[in-house]
C-alpha cells in the first residue's frame, strides 16, 4: 500500500469524525496531499458552508526527540495553541479545530496561502523579503510580551492533557550544557575554566530563572516555523508548538543574532533594525527589555548558550570530509554568539572563549577558515 493511500486509510475516518462532531454536519476528506518528510498532511474537505475546504493535519511520529514522549509533543501543542487563541485572544498562531490526544492527531487552521518565510530567503534572499523578516522578527517580540505573566493560566490548561515539567520547559535545549558542555570543550583543547566557568553558569542561571523574562516559546524561533504571505503585507504566524513552554523570552529573539541550523549568516539585526523591532514588540510587555544591562545579559546568556549545544555537533563534524559547509557553520555560531556578547559587554570571558574555540577550529579545519563576514544575510547551509 503506498504511503498516501496508507495515510488516507489509516486517518480520514478519524479526522472526518472530528470534525463531523466539531462543525455538527457531515465532513468527509476528499484528499490528502502529505506535507513530507513531516508527520503533517493537507486535508481537502467536503461539507456544507462553514466547513473549511482545507485543514492541516498532524499526528505522532514514531521516534520522538530524547527526553520527549509522542503523546507529551501534541499536548504542548494543543495546550499553547489553544492558550494563545481561546485564553488570550491571539491571531498569531494556527488555532486548532479538533484533536484526539489519544489517537495522536491534531487537526489545525490552514494557513495557506502563508508560505514558509524560509523558503522566501532561500528563493530570493534577506534583502527582497526585509519586511517579512521584520515581521517575524516583530511577531517573536509580541509572542513574549502577550504572554509574559499568564503563565500560571498557560500550566492550568496544560495540567488538562497530563502531566508537564515547568522546570524542564526553562531549560528547553540548554537542558544537556551543565553535564556537556565542559566535556566537548575539554576534548577540544579548549576547556571553560575559571572565570569563563563561572559565567558560564551564571548565563545558565539567567536562562533556568528567567524572572521577567518568562514567556511562552514554541522552543525553535527559526524563519521555517514562521508563515507569511509571500506579497502584501507579510500578516506573519508561528508554527510548530510541540514543544512548546514557558522559557527565557530572549531564547526567541537567538535566531537574529546567530545563525541557526539552516543559514551560514544571518547578519546584522542591529543594522538591519530586526533587533530594534524585537525588541520594542518585547518591550510592550516585558518591561525589563528596555534596560540595557538585563537585556544584553540575557540576549548574551542565550547566544553562548546556543553556540555551545550546537558545539556537541564537533564529532560528526570532524568525521566529514573538507569543504563539508556544516564546518565554517558551526564557526559562524560560536563567533555571531561571541560578537552579540561583545557588543553588548556580557559574559567576557565566556564570550572569549568562544572567540578562541573559533580560531582554534578555523586552524582544525583549513577549510572552514572563511570570509564569514562576506557572507549575504540568510546565506543557506547547503545540508545538515
Amino acid at each position: 500500500m503506498d504511503g498516501r493511500r496508507s495515510l488516507s486509510s489509516c486517518r480520514a475516518p478519524l479526522v472526518e469524525a472530528l470534525l463531523t462532531g466539531r462543525y455538527g454536519t457531515t465532513v468527509t476528506v476528499s484528499s490528502w496531499s502529505r506535507l513530507a518528510p513531516w508527520a503533517v498532511a493537507r486535508a481537502r474537505l467536503a461539507g456544507p458552508a462553514g466547513v473549511p475546504r482545507d485543514v492541516v493535519v498532524k499526528w505522532v511520529r514514531d521516534h520522538p526527540a530524547p527526553g520527549r514522549t509522542p503523546g507529551g509533543r501534541l499536548c504542548a501543542e494543543v495546550a499553547a495553541l489553544r492558550f494563545l487563541a481561546d485564553d488570550l485572544g491571539l491571531a498569531l498562531a494556527p488555532r486548532v479545530l479538533a484533536a484526539d490526544l489519544d489517537a495522536g492527531l491534531v487537526v489545525l487552521e490552514d494557513l495557506a496561502p502563508r508560505v514558509a518565510l524560509d523558503g522566501l530567503l532561500r528563493r530570493d534572499g534577506a534583502a527582497a523579503h526585509a519586511e517579512r523578516l521584520a515581521a517575524f522578527a516583530r511577531a517573536r517580540g509580541e509572542l513574549g510580551a502577550a504572554t509574559a505573566g499568564h503563565d500560571g493560566a498557560y500550566h492550568a490548561r496544560r495540567a488538562t492533557l497530563g502531566p508537564v515539567d515547568r522546570a524542564a520547559d526553562r531549560r528547553g535545549r540548554y537542558a544537556p550544557l551543565r553535564e556537556e558542555a565542559h566535556g566537548h570543550a575539554d576534548a577540544l583543547g579548549v576547556p571553560i575554566a575559571g572565570p569563563a566557568a563561572a559565567e558560564l553558569a551564571d548565563a545558565l542561571a539567567e536562562l533556568y530563572e528567567p524572572g521577567p523574562f518568562l514567556v511562552l516559546s514554541n522552543d525553535d524561533a527559526e524563519a521555517n516555523n514562521a508563515l507569511v504571505h509571500p506579497t502584501g503585507p507579510a500578516d506573519p504566524r508561528l508554527i510548530d508548538f510541540e514543544y512548546a513552554g514557558y522559557a527565557h523570552a530572549l531564547h526567541d529573539a537567538v535566531c537574529l543574532y546567530v545563525p541557526g541550523p539552516a543559514w551560514m549568516s544571518v547578519g546584522d539585526p542591529v543594522a538591519s533594525g530586526l533587533a530594534d523591532v524585537h525588541r520594542t514588540a518585547l518591550a510592550a510587555g516585558v518591561p525589563q527589555a528596555a534596560d540595557d544591562r538585563r537585556y544584553g545579559f540575557g540576549l548574551a546568556a542565550a547566544c553562548l548558550a546556543f553556540a555551545l549545544v550546537r558545539l556537541e555537533r564537533l564529532p560528526r563534524l570532524d568525521a566529514r570530509p573538507p569543504g563539508d559547509p556544516s564546518r565554517p557553520q558551526l564557526v559562524a555560531t560560536l563567533e555571531a554568539a561571541a560578537r552579540t556578547a561583545d557588543t553588548h559587554r556580557a559574559l567576557p570571558r565566556l564570550a572569549g572563549w568562544a572567540h578562541r574555540t573559533a580560531a582554534l577550529l578555523r586552524r582544525r579545519w583549513p577549510d572552514a577558515d572563511l570570509d564569514l563576514a562576506a557572507l549575504l544575510p540568510y546565506t543557506p547551509r547547503s545540508r545538515d
